[in-house]
């Protein structure tokens, strides 16, 4: 997966790209960036064109005072499919990138042939409180203290001491890791906190789907979630699985929110079978697409 540069509206965003087939977008969550997905990535460029971006304000792309929310990262995707000739996707998006993901799907239906959402935020209330306290006044001194140098060093020290042996087997850890230690950067920190205000409050996830899950009826959409989920509940996929008629739902035993990393390789089948058991979506808005009431979900809807 050969890492490039690109330069949208005159920000930089980083992304790697490989393999050959259909686009696959692959879409990461807070704090992350596509190294995300180097466990799926060779899996999956076997058989698709995989295009996984940092997204502004992660990873190596431009950190800026710029817009944060679901509709801005959304419109930065559609400008980076199409800046780089590609006409559609099937759009992949984990935890915070479910909810772009979903974003996506309802800004620019015409780009998207399928929905993948991977233990994906914007379905319900319910989230970590960790991350709900960090959106309360203050939380900027804390981040400062917990993620300067000498408290990674502890942190680190500290983890191998007391988790060594699970560390050896644990491959969701690096994933953590690489996410905490991003916020030691100053505009990396600012950005985080940024994009989780957009998104999140003290009393929970404050941007909902689920008024609009009835419109992903037309797009095949697949639902996959790690059955001990401790940030976003499991509970939320089968929710959603009631409200998208026709989707599909893949439920992980023994794995958590980091599913593509905890068991790549049921990941990557469950994605590959997914995409060749189905036909691409050709949505076009309509008024009737629009104006249709909203269907009832179960957890966490409003």
């Amino acid at each position: 997966m050969e890492q490039k540069e690109i330069l949208i509206h005159g920000k930089r965003l980083k992304y790697r790209l490989g393999g050959k087939g259909p686009l696959v977008l692959l879409i990461h969550g807070m704090a992350g960036s596509a190294t995300t997905w180097k466990q799926v990535m060779p899996a999956l460029s076997e058989h698709f064109t995989v295009l996984a971006p940092d997204l502004l304000g992660h990873g190596e792309s431009e950190k800026t005072k710029g817009d944060y929310s679901l509709g801005s990262m959304a419109s930065t995707l559609r400008d980076l499919i199409v800046g780089l000739g590609y006409k559609r996707a099937t759009v992949v998006g984990q935890s915070y990138g479910g909810g772009v993901a979903m974003q996506f799907a309802y800004q620019y239906p015409e780009l998207c042939e399928r929905l993948v959402l991977a233990d994906a935020g914007g379905l319900g209330k319910e989230v970590n409180r960790l991350l709900r306290m960090l959106t309360l006044p203050g939380s900027e001194a804390v981040l400062l203290i917990a993620c300067a140098p000498p408290a990674r060093r502890f942190a680190e020290a500290i983890g191998r001491f007391l988790f060594r042996k699970k560390l050896e087997k644990a491959t969701v850890i690096p994933e953590l890791w690489r996410s905490y230690s991003s916020l030691g950067d100053v505009e990396a920190r600012r950005a985080f906190l940024r994009t989780l205000r957009a998104v999140i409050d003290p009393r929970g996830q404050a941007v909902s789907a689920n008024d609009k899950l009835y419109m992903a009826a037309g797009i095949p959409t697949l639902i996959i979630w790690g059955e001990q989920d401790r940030i976003i509940p499991v509970e939320h996929a089968y929710a959603a699985h009631a409200a998208i008629p026709g989707s599909w739902l893949e439920i992980i035993e023994g794995v958590g929110h980091y599913s593509h990393c905890e068991a790549p390789d049921r990941f990557v089948t469950a994605l590959t079978e997914f995409i060749e058991s189905t036909r691409p979506a050709r949505i076009k808005v309509s008024q009737k697409r629009i104006l249709r009431p909203p269907v009832a979900v179960g957890s966490g809807s409003e």
